[in-house]
């Protein structure tokens, strides 16, 4: 008995010393003057419900996000994660992984969320195998072919498309803008690194991510106890934007009808647009 008493104080002690010791391993000091709640608590501010007799105007329209501009840069960095602070390709990758977001085909001519697609589907089809032609470092110092396998790297996508509806609710009496989808978007270069187009990679349905993006902080250069969320940055339009595309009868882009400054010029005649809308409803 008393044998019995001794192993059952020897094993209970041993697990308290692991125990401790993980403990103490866990424990770090707080990087900060205070314990940062607001954003791990944060939830999506809920959408305004519309009824379809109040929504009297539409326009949808598609945007194309140059992340390298620089008040879009806090899309981009940073490129290695600190302090809860990660780009927003790190941000849907790791929803993605995680099962928080789903992704959808983006080879679907009409930009709908038709077909979901797995982490490990696009993970395998952005996978790069590329061929490199090699010389020995010995007699006869010939040259040799050897291929290379490359993952995907968050950091390759500097451009991201928005599919959004501009309407008029009668009901308030004011035009809004929703985000529906976001399309990271890759650039697609031959084997010599010459830039060949854009690869759209995936779709995510935007009101599906926002639960993700509102607990995830973006950089305010003007102040670091002020930070924003990505939620906040689309809901709010902190960001800089051009037109590629507008519902119509041809479903076509403006790149195959227009080319350099027209193409621009049409983008801002687009915007020009549904500014005016809104603006003509008032009497001054």
């Amino acid at each position: 008995m008393k044998k019995f008493v001794a192993i059952v104080t020897f094993l209970s002690l041993t697990i308290a010393g692991v125990m401790s010791s993980q403990a103490q391993v866990v424990s770090t000091p707080r990087d900060g003057v205070y314990d940062k709640v607001n954003i791990v608590d944060k939830r999506p501010i809920p959408y305004v419900f519309v009824r379809e007799a109040d929504y009297i105007w539409s326009r949808r329209v598609w945007r194309v996000i140059d992340m390298r501009e620089k008040v879009n840069q806090p899309f981009y960095y940073p490129e290695v994660p600190q302090n809860g602070w990660r780009s927003l390709m790190t941000i849907i990758m790791d929803g993605l992984k995680e099962g928080q977001i789903t992704a959808y085909d983006a080879s679907v001519p009409t930009d709908e969320f038709l077909v979901p697609i797995t982490y490990e589907e696009i993970m395998s089809r952005l996978a790069r195998t590329d061929t490199v032609q090699l010389q020995r470092t010995f007699p006869p110092y010939d040259y040799y072919d050897t291929i290379i396998h490359s993952e995907f790297n968050p950091q390759d996508v500097k451009r991201i498309r928005i599919k959004e509806d501009w309407f008029f609710d009668k009901q308030r009496s004011m035009m809004e803008a929703r985000v529906l989808g976001i399309c990271p978007v890759r650039d697609n270069l031959d084997e010599n690194g010459n830039f060949r187009g854009y690869d759209p990679i995936f779709w995510v349905y935007y009101p599906e991510a926002r639960e993700t993006f509102a607990k995830a902080e973006v950089y305010n250069p003007q102040n670091d106890a002020q930070r924003l969320t990505y939620d906040d940055v689309f809901w709010k339009r902190i960001f800089h934007s051009t037109v590629y595309k507008e519902s119509n009868r041809f479903d076509r882009r403006i790149s195959e009808y227009a080319t350099g400054i027209d193409a621009l010029l049409e983008s801002e005649r687009i915007n020009r647009e549904i500014l005016q809308y809104e603006h003509d409803f008032w009497e001054f």
